[in-house]
This record gives structure tokens, C-alpha cells and sequence, in this order.
């Protein structure tokens, strides 16, 4: 009876990936009709955790985390950026968030306080469906 020795493979290490790195790979995922798949193929990465990434990045622009914020509309991909500025100063009117949302031939305006920004990503989730 001949009996072969198994020879299981060393324990693998977990990869860690730069930040700059990750932003690229976001950044390329968030490009207007680019498979998220497809992008993570072509970095030699898993796509449930290249889906991750975006996921979360997107979390945290809705939050606030970030200075710029782009929110994907059904269809082509439009970019929104919003900057928040300081507080105002006493006597000034309180910030606010202006935004021209166009969908077709409509376009609906709004103004919204800078404290329930998130309320907001809420709304234009709800608007832009």
C-alpha cells in the first residue's frame, strides 16, 4: 500500500490594502457604468469586499464624514457636490444647504438646515426612487 504524505499550505497572510489605494478603487467603482465586479478582477480583489468599501464610503459621505458628497441617481451617475462651511455669526441667518434637484424636465429646489444634513440623503433617497 503506498501512502503520499499531504502537504497542507502555509496559513496565508491577510492582505492590507493603503488607504490611497482603497480611495482608487472606489473612486473607479463610482465611475458611470463601471461593474463594481469588474473593478475588483482587475485589482485582483474580492468583489464582496471591493462592495464593502463603496458601501461604507458612501455611508460616510450621506453622514457627513466627508467635505464632498456624491449621491448616484437612477441612470446615468450624477455628481452632487456639498460643501458645509462654519457656523454663521450672530446676526447672520442660519446655514443652510441649497440644492437644484433636476429629473427630467422638472426641477424641484429645496433649502435645507445644515444640522439634519443626514435627514436630507433621507429625503433625496426618497425623491430620486
Amino acid at each position: 500500500m503506498d501512502r503520499k504524505q499531504v502537504v497542507l499550505p502555509g496559513r496565508r497572510e491577510r492582505r492590507r490594502h493603503s488607504p490611497e489605494f482603497k480611495r482608487q478603487v472606489i473612486e473607479a467603482c463610482l465611475q458611470p457604468g463601471v461593474s463594481i465586479a469588474a473593478v475588483a478582477l482587475a485589482n485582483g480583489l474580492n468583489a464582496n469586499f471591493v462592495r464593502q468599501w463603496v458601501k461604507v464610503h458612501r455611508e460616510r459621505a450621506l453622514a457627513g464624514q466627508a467635505e464632498e458628497t456624491c449621491l448616484a441617481v437612477r441612470g446615468p451617475v450624477t455628481r452632487v457636490p456639498v460643501t458645509l462651511a462654519a457656523e454663521p455669526g450672530p446676526g447672520l441667518p442660519p446655514l443652510e444647504i441649497r440644492l437644484d434637484v433636476r429629473c427630467g424636465g422638472t426641477t424641484v429646489q429645496m433649502a435645507w438646515p445644515v444640522e439634519a444634513a443626514g435627514s436630507l440623503g433621507q429625503c433625496l433617497r426618497e425623491l430620486l426612487r
